[in-house]
């Protein structure tokens, strides 16, 4: 029986996939193998010997000590793409929201509260100091192409833009499901340079930290709008404030609120509602779920952020799956050892990412627990698991 623990609400449309006669679910177990987390914070959490795999179902993971993690061979998965839709709907409100100063005017209605009779006319009269720009026919450059960054582009085509996007990474997933009619930028520098619009879609790591900053606003041309919907630290605030008082920026909608950029005139700070559906909750959770029973059953892995993607499908009955330093030797160390004890291997797949890597083995008979516990002792070895 797998034990899972939930650290936050989790949809019941992903819980429901758990198989009782198989998986324990409840939010208070001491030796959980799994857990399914959205928002909580993790990284003061004492993680037991048991666990084996983090879900967390969402995209980000900043909540999650990820490297602490690779160094205990656990398994951190998230859910790219699941709250994709979600996003971008939100997204394209944000263009919308930049150009035709929708909440302004809105503010400004309000006001007209007690007029009376007197209101229709004086909405008419007022009505043009909220004018801006149509969509149609303006350059959007799009940072990054994601599973987020694809839909946008290809719904701000369907709406008659001009769009550019940059994104060195791109997967090929990704470019398979990108318009044709999208440009492809050769560098940040020309989406920022040349763009009416600029969206960004790429992960928090160190070396996106504050990638939007005075240099890059210096690039920028005059009333450009600036979406974040991604991560508020992406942009350095304090050389936004600077750009918007200097009018390089029109407006800057972000889904990231801080306290320096709540009530700044031409700044809309949504409260992070991008992923806020109950259809991207679904499918997050949903995708958690599954991406964790295949890790725990079957020892295949995918969508995980500290190890490679590795699944094979099962050739036998005995499966043995160990997670390593990515460093020479280390897969006839493995091989040699299960060898040794008089196992034949079947199949096998080795796989690696950056520090980590990982060796799912199928073989004819089940590897001993002496075999498990010697490859688990050796240098290198993180974890070792028959299935």
């Amino acid at each position: 029986m797998y034990k899972i623990k939930t650290l936050n609400k989790i949809s019941e449309e992903g819980l429901k996939y758990f198989d009782s006669n198989k998986y324990e679910i409840s939010d208070d177990c001491l030796n959980p193998d799994g857990i399914i987390v959205r928002s909580a914070k993790m990284h003061d959490m004492e993680f037991p010997p048991s666990l084996k795999a983090i879900a967390r179902a969402g995209a980000g993971v900043n909540n999650i000590p990820v490297d602490l993690c690779s160094e205990k061979g656990i398994v951190v998965f998230n859910t790219p793409g699941a709250n994709a839709n979600g996003v971008k709907e939100l997204v394209l409100t944000g263009l919308l929201l930049s150009s035709r100063k929708v909440v302004d005017g809105i503010n400004w209605a309000k006001t007209l509260k007690g007029k009376g009779s007197e209101v229709a006319k004086l909405v008419e009269k007022g009505k043009s100091q909220f004018a801006g720009p149509e969509l149609k026919g303006k350059k959007l450059g799009i940072i990054g192409l994601g599973a987020i960054g694809v839909l946008v582009a290809n719904t701000a085509k369907s709406l008659g833009m001009e769009v550019y996007g940059y994104d060195p990474y791109i997967s090929i997933d990704a470019a398979w499901g990108l318009s044709r009619a999208v440009h492809r930028a050769v560098s940040m520098e020309e989406i920022i340079s040349d763009s009416d619009y600029i969206t960004i879609h790429v992960p928090l790591l160190e070396e996106t930290k504050n990638m939007i900053n005075k240099e890059k606003f210096s690039l920028m041309k005059k009333g450009v709008r600036l979406l974040n919907f991604s991560r508020g630290e992406l942009v350095n605030n304090a050389d936004l404030l600077e750009a918007i008082k200097e009018g390089i920026v029109a407006s800057y909608v972000t889904d990231f609120p801080t306290d320096e950029l709540l009530d700044v005139e031409n700044v809309i700070a949504i409260p992070h509602l991008g992923a806020s559906t109950p259809e991207s909750e679904d499918n997050c959770a949903v995708m958690a779920v599954q991406q964790i029973m295949d890790y725990l059953e079957n020892g295949n892995i995918k969508n995980s952020v500290n190890f490679p993607d590795c699944e094979m499908t099962r050739t036998t009955n005995y499966r043995t799956v160990v997670a390593h330093k990515n460093i020479p030797g280390m897969v006839g160390k493995i091989t040699t050892t299960i060898a040794n004890d008089g196992v034949n291997i079947m199949d096998m797949m080795n796989k690696s990412k950056k520090d980590w890597a990982y060796t799912i083995i199928d073989s004819d008979k089940k590897v001993s627990d002496e075999v498990v516990e010697k490859l688990t002792n050796a240098e290198g070895i993180l974890t070792v698991r028959t299935i």
